[in-house]
Protein backbone atom coordinates (compact mmCIF):
# COMPACT_ATOMS: atom_id res chain seq x y z
CA UNK A 1 0.00 0.00 0.00
CA UNK A 2 2.57 2.32 0.49
CA UNK A 3 3.83 2.54 -3.16
CA UNK A 4 -0.30 3.56 -3.80
CA UNK A 5 -0.86 7.37 -3.90
CA UNK A 6 -2.66 8.24 -0.48
CA UNK A 7 -5.82 10.63 -1.17
CA UNK A 8 -7.87 11.85 2.10
CA UNK A 9 -11.82 13.10 1.16
CA UNK A 10 -13.58 15.29 4.21
CA UNK A 11 -17.44 14.54 4.36
CA UNK A 12 -16.82 11.40 2.33
CA UNK A 13 -19.90 9.60 3.27
CA UNK A 14 -21.91 11.80 0.89
CA UNK A 15 -22.70 13.99 -2.07
CA UNK A 16 -19.95 15.13 -4.18
CA UNK A 17 -17.38 13.44 -1.36
CA UNK A 18 -18.50 10.11 -1.89
CA UNK A 19 -18.86 10.51 -5.62
CA UNK A 20 -15.29 11.70 -5.28
CA UNK A 21 -14.31 8.79 -2.68
CA UNK A 22 -16.03 6.17 -5.86
CA UNK A 23 -13.95 7.81 -8.62
CA UNK A 24 -10.63 8.15 -7.45
CA UNK A 25 -11.00 4.36 -6.22
CA UNK A 26 -11.33 3.10 -9.40
CA UNK A 27 -7.95 3.41 -9.99
CA UNK A 28 -5.42 0.50 -9.05
CA UNK A 29 -2.92 2.98 -7.42
CA UNK A 30 -5.42 5.12 -5.24
CA UNK A 31 -5.49 4.57 -1.51
CA UNK A 32 -9.30 6.32 -0.62
CA UNK A 33 -9.03 7.49 3.25
CA UNK A 34 -12.45 8.09 3.54
CA UNK A 35 -13.04 10.78 6.25
CA UNK A 36 -16.14 11.50 7.80
CA UNK A 37 -17.52 12.73 11.03
CA UNK A 38 -20.07 9.91 11.74
CA UNK A 39 -18.01 6.73 11.56
CA UNK A 40 -21.67 5.19 11.55
CA UNK A 41 -22.60 6.78 7.76
CA UNK A 42 -19.03 6.33 7.37
CA UNK A 43 -18.67 2.94 7.57
CA UNK A 44 -22.38 2.12 5.47
CA UNK A 45 -21.03 4.41 2.74
CA UNK A 46 -17.43 2.31 2.60
CA UNK A 47 -19.70 -0.43 2.76
CA UNK A 48 -21.30 -0.09 -0.23
CA UNK A 49 -18.05 1.34 -2.84
CA UNK A 50 -16.52 -2.05 -0.94
CA UNK A 51 -18.96 -4.10 -3.02
CA UNK A 52 -18.30 -2.39 -6.09
CA UNK A 53 -15.86 -3.29 -8.91
CA UNK A 54 -12.82 -0.75 -7.56
CA UNK A 55 -9.33 -1.28 -8.47
CA UNK A 56 -7.99 0.86 -5.58
CA UNK A 57 -8.51 0.59 -1.91
CA UNK A 58 -10.37 2.26 1.03
CA UNK A 59 -10.43 2.96 4.54
CA UNK A 60 -12.72 4.83 6.91
CA UNK A 61 -11.26 8.03 9.46
CA UNK A 62 -13.00 9.79 11.76
CA UNK A 63 -12.73 13.69 11.17
CA UNK A 64 -15.07 16.02 12.57
CA UNK A 65 -13.36 19.02 10.80
CA UNK A 66 -15.01 21.20 13.69
CA UNK A 67 -13.11 19.53 16.42
CA UNK A 68 -9.59 19.87 16.38
CA UNK A 69 -8.95 16.75 18.83
CA UNK A 70 -10.48 15.18 15.69
CA UNK A 71 -8.13 16.50 13.82
CA UNK A 72 -4.88 16.14 15.63
CA UNK A 73 -6.03 12.15 16.08
CA UNK A 74 -7.15 11.67 12.52
CA UNK A 75 -3.14 13.26 11.34
CA UNK A 76 -1.88 10.95 13.81
CA UNK A 77 -3.51 7.96 12.33
CA UNK A 78 -2.59 8.73 8.83
CA UNK A 79 1.12 9.50 9.74
CA UNK A 80 1.37 5.70 11.30
CA UNK A 81 0.20 4.24 8.45
CA UNK A 82 1.16 5.75 5.62
CA UNK A 83 3.50 8.41 6.94
CA UNK A 84 2.44 10.82 4.19
CA UNK A 85 -0.49 12.34 2.41
CA UNK A 86 -0.26 13.01 -1.85
CA UNK A 87 -3.54 14.36 -2.12
CA UNK A 88 -6.22 16.22 0.75
CA UNK A 89 -9.44 17.40 -0.47
CA UNK A 90 -11.15 19.17 1.35
CA UNK A 91 -14.72 18.68 1.07
CA UNK A 92 -16.97 18.84 3.93
CA UNK A 93 -19.14 22.08 4.05
CA UNK A 94 -22.71 23.49 5.38
CA UNK A 95 -25.36 25.18 4.34
CA UNK A 96 -26.98 25.21 7.51
CA UNK A 97 -30.67 24.50 6.13
CA UNK A 98 -32.08 24.29 9.39
CA UNK A 99 -30.57 26.94 11.38
CA UNK A 100 -30.80 30.46 11.70
CA UNK A 101 -29.18 33.84 12.96
CA UNK A 102 -25.95 33.87 14.64
CA UNK A 103 -25.99 29.57 15.22
CA UNK A 104 -26.40 29.48 10.95
CA UNK A 105 -23.20 31.80 10.24
CA UNK A 106 -20.74 29.98 13.30
CA UNK A 107 -21.94 26.61 11.64
CA UNK A 108 -21.56 27.30 8.23
CA UNK A 109 -18.13 29.56 8.87
CA UNK A 110 -16.93 27.21 10.98
CA UNK A 111 -17.55 23.86 8.53
CA UNK A 112 -16.45 25.73 5.19
CA UNK A 113 -13.68 28.22 6.64
CA UNK A 114 -12.10 27.31 9.67
CA UNK A 115 -12.62 23.68 9.64
CA UNK A 116 -10.78 23.57 6.09
CA UNK A 117 -8.16 26.09 7.31
CA UNK A 118 -7.14 23.96 10.21
CA UNK A 119 -7.39 20.57 8.69
CA UNK A 120 -5.10 21.93 5.34
CA UNK A 121 -2.59 23.42 8.08
CA UNK A 122 -2.76 20.36 9.92
CA UNK A 123 -2.16 18.06 7.30
CA UNK A 124 0.46 20.29 5.46
CA UNK A 125 3.36 18.30 7.40
CA UNK A 126 2.51 14.75 5.68
CA UNK A 127 2.13 16.42 2.26
CA UNK A 128 4.91 17.74 2.34
CA UNK A 129 6.63 14.27 2.68
CA UNK A 130 4.90 13.48 -1.02
CA UNK A 131 6.97 13.32 -4.20
CA UNK A 132 3.67 15.34 -5.67
CA UNK A 133 1.34 16.74 -3.23
CA UNK A 134 -2.40 18.16 -3.68
CA UNK A 135 -4.91 20.01 -1.89
CA UNK A 136 -7.79 20.72 -3.18
CA UNK A 137 -10.46 22.84 -1.13
CA UNK A 138 -14.00 22.44 -2.55
CA UNK A 139 -15.70 26.19 -3.18
CA UNK A 140 -18.68 26.97 -5.26
CA UNK A 141 -18.48 29.54 -8.37
CA UNK A 142 -21.21 31.40 -5.57
CA UNK A 143 -18.13 32.72 -3.78
CA UNK A 144 -17.01 34.53 -6.96
CA UNK A 145 -16.60 38.23 -6.21
CA UNK A 146 -16.54 39.17 -9.74
CA UNK A 147 -19.52 37.17 -10.85
CA UNK A 148 -21.62 38.33 -7.97
CA UNK A 149 -20.97 41.95 -8.72
CA UNK A 150 -22.23 40.67 -12.73
CA UNK A 151 -25.73 41.26 -13.61
CA UNK A 152 -25.16 39.15 -16.34
CA UNK A 153 -24.32 36.06 -14.70
CA UNK A 154 -26.36 33.51 -13.78
CA UNK A 155 -24.83 33.56 -10.40
CA UNK A 156 -26.19 37.27 -9.43
CA UNK A 157 -29.03 37.03 -8.49
CA UNK A 158 -29.20 33.79 -6.09
CA UNK A 159 -29.64 34.69 -2.56
CA UNK A 160 -27.28 32.13 -0.03
CA UNK A 161 -25.57 35.03 1.43
CA UNK A 162 -24.43 33.32 4.68
CA UNK A 163 -22.83 30.27 2.26
CA UNK A 164 -21.61 32.63 -0.60
CA UNK A 165 -19.21 34.62 2.23
CA UNK A 166 -18.01 31.25 3.88
CA UNK A 167 -16.61 30.29 0.41
CA UNK A 168 -15.73 33.82 -0.80
CA UNK A 169 -13.47 33.28 2.18
CA UNK A 170 -12.77 29.88 1.56
CA UNK A 171 -11.25 31.20 -1.70
CA UNK A 172 -8.47 33.87 -0.24
CA UNK A 173 -7.66 31.00 1.88
CA UNK A 174 -6.63 29.22 -1.22
CA UNK A 175 -5.06 31.69 -2.65
CA UNK A 176 -3.16 32.53 0.72
CA UNK A 177 -1.59 28.91 0.67
CA UNK A 178 -1.28 28.37 -2.77
CA UNK A 179 1.49 31.62 -2.23
CA UNK A 180 2.61 30.25 1.00
CA UNK A 181 3.17 25.90 -0.32
CA UNK A 182 3.81 26.58 -4.15
CA UNK A 183 7.72 26.79 -3.33
CA UNK A 184 7.27 23.75 -1.59
CA UNK A 185 5.56 21.83 -4.70
CA UNK A 186 2.15 21.95 -3.19
CA UNK A 187 -0.29 22.02 -5.77
CA UNK A 188 -3.10 24.51 -4.56
CA UNK A 189 -6.75 25.02 -6.08
CA UNK A 190 -10.23 25.90 -5.08
CA UNK A 191 -12.46 23.89 -7.38
CA UNK A 192 -16.66 24.34 -7.87
CA UNK A 193 -18.15 21.04 -8.37
CA UNK A 194 -21.16 22.84 -9.57
CA UNK A 195 -24.69 22.13 -8.26
CA UNK A 196 -25.06 18.83 -8.10
CA UNK A 197 -26.76 16.31 -6.21
CA UNK A 198 -26.35 16.37 -1.78
CA UNK A 199 -27.75 16.90 1.51
CA UNK A 200 -25.84 20.26 1.60
CA UNK A 201 -29.02 22.08 1.28
CA UNK A 202 -30.91 19.65 3.25
CA UNK A 203 -32.08 15.48 3.54
CA UNK A 204 -35.43 15.39 1.21
CA UNK A 205 -35.58 14.80 -1.96
CA UNK A 206 -36.34 18.36 -3.53
CA UNK A 207 -33.19 19.66 -1.50
CA UNK A 208 -31.00 16.96 -2.27
CA UNK A 209 -32.07 17.49 -6.37
CA UNK A 210 -32.38 21.41 -5.89
CA UNK A 211 -35.75 20.27 -7.03
CA UNK A 212 -35.06 18.18 -10.32
CA UNK A 213 -32.26 20.92 -10.69
CA UNK A 214 -29.02 18.91 -9.31
CA UNK A 215 -26.50 17.08 -11.75
CA UNK A 216 -24.67 13.76 -11.07
CA UNK A 217 -21.96 14.41 -8.74
CA UNK A 218 -19.84 11.60 -10.64
CA UNK A 219 -19.66 14.29 -13.46
CA UNK A 220 -17.24 16.59 -11.02
CA UNK A 221 -15.97 14.00 -9.29
CA UNK A 222 -14.55 13.12 -12.49
CA UNK A 223 -13.24 16.93 -12.68
CA UNK A 224 -11.33 15.92 -9.27
CA UNK A 225 -9.93 13.12 -10.84
CA UNK A 226 -8.22 15.29 -13.48
CA UNK A 227 -6.59 17.28 -11.18
CA UNK A 228 -5.35 14.26 -9.38
CA UNK A 229 -3.63 12.91 -12.69
CA UNK A 230 -1.70 16.23 -13.59
CA UNK A 231 -4.19 17.19 -15.87
CA UNK A 232 -4.47 20.68 -14.62
CA UNK A 233 -1.36 21.64 -13.05
CA UNK A 234 -0.71 24.45 -15.22
CA UNK A 235 -3.63 25.83 -13.16
CA UNK A 236 -2.10 25.31 -9.79
CA UNK A 237 -3.06 27.84 -8.07
CA UNK A 238 -6.48 28.74 -9.48
CA UNK A 239 -10.24 28.68 -9.06
CA UNK A 240 -11.57 26.25 -11.33
CA UNK A 241 -14.47 23.41 -12.10
CA UNK A 242 -14.57 20.32 -14.50
CA UNK A 243 -14.56 22.29 -17.54
CA UNK A 244 -12.93 25.98 -16.97
CA UNK A 245 -10.95 28.24 -14.56
CA UNK A 246 -13.45 30.63 -13.14
CA UNK A 247 -13.05 34.26 -11.73
CA UNK A 248 -11.93 34.92 -8.37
Amino acid sequence: MSQQTIILITGANSGVGYATAQTLAAHPNHHVIMACRDLQKGQQALSELQSKDLKGTLSLLQLDVGDDTSITQAVNTVDEQFNRLDILVNNAGSAAPSSTGRARLNLIFSTNVIGATMVSEAFTPLLLKSEKPYLIQISSILGSMSLATDPSSESYSVSWDDYRTSKAALNMMTVQMHKQLQGHGVRVFAFCPGLVRSNLRGEDEAAVSAHGMAGDPLESARGILGIVLGERDDEAGGFINKDDRLPW
